[in-house]
């Protein structure tokens, strides 16, 4: 996730961003500025006459493209939102969690376990979000490599040890259920984060709009050669520059948890949660 001061306004007009998706755009931009100067050479060489200026069609077709663009781009950001609540709520969860075990009477190497499972809990999870559960991250891996959804494994450890705890009677009914709601709240948050990652914009939806953007700037030529003259080449590149970077960075903010300049900083808040628990607990 890029860090930056949202007052200073020179260095965020200055600034060039380059990002990855920004650069798969340059091979696309040069041959949208290929066939727009197709286009204007044929229409002003040969058919002077017959293409006349549709700049009032574009204009209307614009709007409701500007509608669509404004409803994806706020659907993308609905998410990536929503995965910013649900880590922060991961975050304050981890640590009544730590805070509620370090009062009970736990000898030290419970509760240094215990931080360790919460710690592999959120690391694990983390990597459960995008291409798998790294082992190597995780400090306690006896039985992981077995299970099929690493996190609930983890979440079931410590549940066991709490009620063993419950077992041996070394805390009460009270404590137990004032305990199990931090441990349920684990697996509410992470079915949270599954259902963003699992659940994309519809396809049809995504297809429609990518063909819409097309479709216009493929157009755009037409109506506007006969009063720009060249100038359509890069007033078209533009055009299409500024309509498919929204489109990509709508792209890039609905899946939160990648590891895009724009995704969400949960190796950060990974370290934290690690951080705070192992303080808590020590």
């Amino acid at each position: 996730m890029i860090k930056y001061n949202p007052k200073v306004w020179f260095s965020l007009i200055f600034h060039s961003f380059r990002g990855e998706t920004f650069k798969m755009l340059i091979p696309v931009v040069l041959v949208i500025g290929a066939i727009t100067t197709a286009i204007a050479f044929i229409e002003l060489h040969y058919f002077p006459d017959l293409v006349g200026s549709t700049i009032t069609i574009h204009s209307l077709l614009g709007i409701v493209l500007g509608l669509f663009l404004v409803f994806r781009t706020n659907t993308a950001y609905d998410r990536w939102w929503e995965g910013r609540k649900l880590w922060g709520a991961m975050v304050n969860n981890c640590r009544n969690m730590a805070i509620k075990f370090s009062v009970l009477d736990l000898s030290k190497e419970e509760k240094d376990h215990l931080a360790l499972n919460i710690s592999d809990y959120v690391y694990a999870m983390k990597e459960h979000l995008r291409d798998g559960v790294k082992l190597e991250e995780l400090k306690n891996q006896s039985d992981i490599e077995n299970a099929d959804h690493i996190p609930n494994f983890i979440s079931r450890k410590i549940y066991t040890f709490l009620q063993k705890l419950y077992s041996d009677n070394r805390i009460s009914g009270e404590e137990l259920l004032m305990l199990d709601k931090e441990i349920k709240s684990l697996t509410d948050i992470t079915g949270g984060c599954e259902r963003i990652k699992n659940t994309p914009i519809p396809y049809s939806y995504s297809a429609y709009m990518k063909k819409f953007i097309f479709v216009y700037v493929l157009t755009l030529p037409l109506g506007i050669v006969p009063q720009f003259d060249y100038w359509s080449i890069p007033i078209v590149m533009t055009v299409f520059y500024f309509l498919v970077s929204i489109e990509l960075i709508a792209e890039e903010i609905e899946d939160p948890f990648g590891r895009d300049a724009n995704d969400l900083p949960i190796d950060e808040l990974c370290a934290k949660i690690t951080s705070n628990t192992k303080s808590l607990l020590s």
